[in-house]
C-alpha cells in the first residue's frame, strides 16, 4: 500500500463572459449526444479484465464529479485504500464538455453527477465500462429501478428534479401541477435552472416533456412559461438566493437543494407537483482507462457502497447532496428528507432522452435563456 498522497480538488471558476462559456458548453455537448461521434473500438471494457489488476501497485485514479459530498468521499477512499485519488470537482455541464473534449485521451477513470441521462448517451458512444455492479453492498427495490440493462453506470442515491421550493411566508398555495404554472397569478415569479448547466435540470426539463407528450409540447409549455415571466439562473443556488431575497416566489430546482436551504431559512417549504421526476446519482467508469484504473475506479464504487462509503455520503454535504433516498439496503435516509412513496414520481427513460439532451439544452438555450 503506498502512502497516501493528498487529493486535489479542482477549484471552481471560469474566464470570460457567461454567454460565451455557456455556447462553448452547449457546443460540446453535443458531441456527447452524438450517436456516431466515437468509433466502435472504444468499445467498454469488461468488470472481469479490470479486476485481475487490483494488486498491483497503485496508480492515480481520477474522479471526475458534481456532488456536494465528493471531497469527503474521496479523502475517505484515499485514506482507506492508499489509492492516490484526485478530484476535479465542477457543475455536470462543464464536466461533460471537458469529457467530450479529452474524448481522444481521456484524463477521467470515475464520472460521478446526478441525472442518468447523460451516462445513457455517453453508454451508446461506447465510453463506459458495463457489466460492473458493486458487490460492497446490495441495492434495495429503489435502486435496482435505475440500474441499466447493461450496467453502464452505478446508481448512488436519488433525489426529486424538480420540487417546488416557495417562501410560505408569501405563497400560500403553491402549484399542484406544472401547467398552473402558466397562469397570471405566477406571471415574473418563477425561477428556475439553465439545463446546459445544472445537471439535475435536463432530467427536470426532459421529465415535463414526456409528461405533457413529447419534445414539442414541452418546448410549447417552456415557450409559454418565458413568455409568463420565467427567470433562468445558472444553478441551485442561485435560483435559491434569487427566492430568498424576493425576485422571484417559486424556485424550480433539486428538491435536496431546497431542503438543505430550509436549515438557514425554516420559511421554505418544498412542494411536488404532479409528476415529479426521479433523479438518480450515478456513477460511470471510463471504458478507455487503463486497467489499473478501471479496477480502482471498481474500489471507488464498492466504497462508496460499503458502510463507511454510505456513512460518508450521508454526511459530507448534509446541507444538500446529503439529503437523498439511499439505493443500498441497510442505508437510512436524513430525517429531513421526506418519504418517497407519498411523491407523485415518475422515471423517465435515460436511454429515450439521453440523446436528446444536447438538442434540447441547444433550443433552451437559444429560446428560453436568450
Amino acid at each position: 500500500m503506498t502512502p497516501e498522497t493528498p487529493a486535489h480538488p479542482t477549484t471552481r471558476g471560469a474566464t470570460g463572459s457567461r454567454s460565451r462559456r455557456l455556447r462553448r458548453v452547449v457546443a460540446v455537448l453535443a458531441t456527447v449526444a452524438a450517436g456516431g461521434a466515437l468509433a466502435a473500438c472504444g468499445s467498454s471494457a469488461s468488470a472481469s479484465s479490470a479486476s485481475s489488476t487490483t494488486s498491483a501497485t497503485p496508480v492515480p485514479l481520477v474522479v471526475y464529479a458534481a456532488e456536494g459530498y465528493d471531497q469527503a468521499e474521496v479523502t475517505a477512499f484515499q485514506k482507506a485504500t492508499g489509492i492516490p485519488t484526485k478530484l476535479v470537482d465542477h457543475s455536470t455541464g462543464t464536466l461533460l464538455a471537458k469529457i467530450s473534449a479529452e474524448r481522444n485521451n481521456p484524463q477521467w477513470g470515475v464520472f460521478w453527477s446526478d441525472g442518468a441521462e447523460a451516462y445513457a448517451a455517453l453508454d451508446q458512444q461506447h465510453m463506459l465500462v458495463r457489466g460492473f455492479e458493486p458487490t460492497a453492498g446490495t441495492l434495495n427495490a429503489l435502486g435496482k429501478e435505475v440500474v441499466p440493462v447493461d450496467k453502464s453506470y452505478v446508481p448512488t442515491g436519488l433525489t426529486i428534479a424538480a420540487a417546488v421550493i416557495y417562501n410560505s411566508n408569501v405563497v400560500k398555495n403553491p402549484p399542484t401541477n406544472w401547467t398552473q404554472l402558466l397562469e397570471p397569478q405566477w406571471k415574473g415569479a418563477v425561477g428556475m435552472n439553465n439545463p446546459a448547466i445544472s445537471g439535475p435540470t435536463y432530467p427536470f426539463v426532459a421529465g415535463v416533456m414526456e409528461q405533457l407528450g413529447g419534445v414539442s409540447q414541452g418546448e410549447q409549455f417552456f415557450t409559454k412559461l418565458k413568455a409568463n415571466g420565467l427567470h433562468v439562473y445558472s444553478t441551485n443556488k442561485v435560483t435559491l438566493t434569487a427566492l430568498l431575497n424576493g425576485t422571484i416566489k417559486l424556485a424550480l430546482v433539486q428538491n435536496s437543494a431546497g431542503i438543505g436551504f430550509q436549515f438557514k431559512a425554516p420559511q421554505l417549504k418544498v412542494a411536488y407537483p404532479a409528476k415529479v421526476s426521479l433523479l438518480p446519482g450515478v456513477i460511470g467508469i471510463d471504458a478507455k482507462a487503463p486497467k489499473q484504473e478501471i479496477a480502482e475506479a471498481e474500489r471507488f464504487a464498492n466504497f462508496v457502497y460499503s458502510p463507511k462509503g454510505q456513512a460518508v455520503q450521508l454526511s459530507g454535504d448534509p446541507h444538500g447532496d446529503s439529503l437523498f433516498f439511499p439505493v443500498v439496503k441497510g442505508t437510512t435516509p436524513l430525517p429531513q428528507v421526506p418519504d418517497l412513496a407519498s411523491l407523485p414520481t415518475q422515471n423517465p427513460n435515460p436511454t429515450v432522452w439521453g440523446p436528446r439532451e444536447a438538442n434540447i439544452d441547444q433550443w433552451f438555450t437559444n429560446n428560453i435563456v436568450q
